[in-house]
């Protein structure tokens, strides 16, 4: 992919953060969603490339704009994009830290179409690459990856859904003696911040949404770190959906390759309201402030955008 798309993905996260983050505190998920998606699609027709949307907002019927399967860009390389434009809806509406506007994209047939279900998922950072298991407990996995960081078990720190499906993992945490985080919602930016070391995050475990699994998939690719995943059908619809993607048993481990193939993909978040490593969007007269995270996996580049966005036909000086 063309290195000077990086920007143009930035400025697509960054103008559904702006939109979206306006609604923060207000109660209304709803609203804050489909203001991200207006000014993610706004700005993908700016964008030169032949896009076609793998993971998004939904099947055809279910959303307007951002629809699986949908062709966004101005036209040019033709490319697959997975996105959300909130992670974190429940977040934004009730003014708590961790929702972001992110985006992966990756050459065409190299994203997972990762259908609308719940996946299994065990996320860590590059010094604990190639030593987590789906298949082994959650003790030998803490105990394995603090033996690769050259630790003891009891300085990890570990990220969980906070929901009743994860009481099991939660109390073999805690047994352990590793440290937990309890998250309301939103799982890829933990995900990817064990890829950052310094982030203070070592571990995501649990279940999730598959769409998401993807989109940290494609983060953690580009910071070396490491993923195992399985998708968790839950009837008919969803097994015979898993066929037609060609996984015929349903509990197979897919690993990170599997997951987002090739030599090449680009991950992109804004953060909506604070995050672990990225302020929220910052409003003042006549403009905002905006974070951002930005990746690629064939370069290894790791970029934190700061931008002052100014706003109108008067655009006073920089104001920090």
């Amino acid at each position: 992919m063309n290195r000077q798309l990086s920007l143009e993905f930035v400025r697509i996260v960054e103008q559904a953060a702006i939109k979206s983050g306006r609604l923060m505190g207000r109660g209304d998920k709803e609203g804050a969603d489909q203001l991200a998606v207006d000014g993610m699609h706004e700005q993908f027709a700016k964008t030169p490339v032949s896009g076609t949307v793998v993971i998004g907002e939904g099947e055809m019927d279910e959303a307007p704009m951002l629809y699986i399967g949908e062709h966004v860009g101005a036209g040019g390389e033709p490319i697959d994009i997975a996105v959300d434009p909130v992670e974190g809806t429940n977040l934004v509406a009730k003014g708590q830290d961790g929702a972001i506007a992110v985006l992966a994209v990756a050459p065409h047939g190299c994203l997972l179409h990762a259908p609308d279900m719940y996946m299994d998922k065990i996320c860590v950072g590059p010094r604990a690459k190639g030593r987590i298991s789906l298949d082994a407990s959650v003790t030998e996995n803490l105990h394995n990856v603090a033996e690769a960081m050259d630790r003891e078990v009891s300085d990890l720190t570990v990220v969980v859904l906070d929901r009743p499906r994860h009481e099991k993992i939660i109390r073999e945490c805690r047994k352990a003696g590793a440290r937990i985080r309890l998250i309301t919602d939103g799982d890829v930016a933990p995900a990817v911040e064990c890829g950052v070391q310094g982030s203070g995050i070592h571990m995501v475990i649990g279940q999730g949404g598959a769409p998401e699994g993807v989109l940290a998939a494609a983060g953690l690719k580009c910071l070396g770190g490491d993923m195992q995943a399985r998708l968790l059908p839950h009837n008919e619809e969803e097994l015979s959906r898993l066929r037609a993607m060609g996984i015929e048993d349903p509990s197979r481990i897919l690993t990170l390759d599997d997951l987002v193939q090739g030599d090449d993909c680009i991950f992109a978040a804004t953060a909506i309201t604070d995050c672990n490593l990225m302020k929220g969007v910052r409003y003042f007269g006549g403009g905002c402030r905006t974070s951002t995270m930005l990746l690629r996996y064939k370069t290894g580049t790791v970029r934190f955008v700061d931008t002052i966005h100014r706003f109108g036909e008067d655009k006073p000086g920089v104001k920090l």
